[in-house]
């Protein structure tokens, strides 16, 4: 007799247990079938939040994963305990929101730098929302509109946010609607106050714990999806810390500012990094104002850094 084959969505990973939302909205607790290789990527685990999975029932009510269905994106950092492996944050991500402050705490613009570099590697959507603005003064508010334009100037959207008097927050809720949304961000910045009031009466206070204390102490804790109230999934990410710019050949750094990448064919040597080399359109754009003297400055920070792994 064939084994029936059911399909479902892992929302919840403890390791070797994977809580699997069926299509019928039935929850099932699943366990891997053997080991899976997938492509050549050695992950620490091969089954992440976000994955699309298929499944056969036991006679107990739990299931065995049997096949892992194609991602769209996943993002990834480092292994804590084995350097030469990653480990798999989540997978099909429709947008990830980084949640950013001026001040208490500052979020630098080599840390949003970063983080879109590691996004557009994986290929992840981003917004930036810029969260606290009820607090602002006018210095800050003028500071927050500099950084909104160099962002919305390449294409990446920002919204000012208060998560906490709910300013902006119905306008976040829409675009999340019926998607899967990661929200990251520093410690401190306001994800758990922005997730409480997109999804009233989740907790999820330890997350924003774990990141605060000991800065990689609590790596093992896993992503969970929480549902939204009107359709889709936010990923509540506490490991944020460790994401970085996994595996990028500093060669291939610049393909991820997408300001820079657009001017390649005008720099005079094809393979330019928009260095020293003569000729080079980026530098030239720089000088003129067309890219930001900030983004370039990072830019060459993270070609230098010998450490990509982490954000500064």
């Amino acid at each position: 007799m064939e084994m029936e084959i059911s399909h479902g969505l892992v929302i919840k990973s403890t390791g070797s247990w994977y809580d699997v939302l069926k299509e019928d909205g039935e929850m099932v607790s699943c366990q891997m079938k053997g080991k899976f290789r997938l492509k050549g990527l050695k992950t620490t685990n091969p089954i992440a939040v976000g994955d699309r999975v298929q499944f056969i029932m036991n006679e107990d009510g739990s299931g065995v994963i049997t096949t892992i269905e194609d991602r769209k994106n996943y993002i990834v950092r480092k292994s804590v305990n084995l350097s030469k492996q990653m480990h798999i944050v989540a997978s099909n991500v429709d947008t990830a929101y980084l949640v950013v402050t001026l001040s208490e705490p500052r979020t630098s613009l080599g840390f949003i730098d970063r983080f879109l570099v590691s996004a557009e590697a994986y290929r992840i959507p981003v917004v930036l929302l810029f969260n606290k603005a009820d607090l602002y003064d006018e210095d800050e508010l003028g500071l927050m509109g500099y950084y909104m334009s160099i962002y919305q100037d390449i294409g990446y959207p920002c919204q000012a946010v208060s998560a906490l008097e709910g300013d902006g927050v119905e306008h976040v809720q829409a675009h999340m609607k019926g998607k899967i949304s990661m929200v990251s961000g520093h410690s401190g910045v306001g994800k758990s106050t922005l997730i409480n009031r997109l999804i009233p009466g989740v907790d999820i206070r330890t997350s924003e714990i774990s990141e605060s204390h000991g800065k990689g102490r609590h790596t093992t804790t896993f992503a969970e999806m929480h549902p939204l109230p009107n359709g889709g999934f936010i990923i509540d990410t506490p490991g944020i810390k460790g994401f970085g710019l996994v595996d990028i050949p500093k060669t291939d750094l610049h393909h991820y500012f997408p300001e820079m990448f657009q001017l390649l064919p005008e720099c005079k040597f094809h393979n330019c990094l928009h260095l020293n080399e003569p000729g080079c359109a980026v530098k030239s754009a720089v000088e003129s104002g067309e890219v930001s003297e900030e983004r370039y400055h990072n830019y060459l920070m993270m070609y230098n850094d010998d450490d990509t792994a982490s954000y500064r």
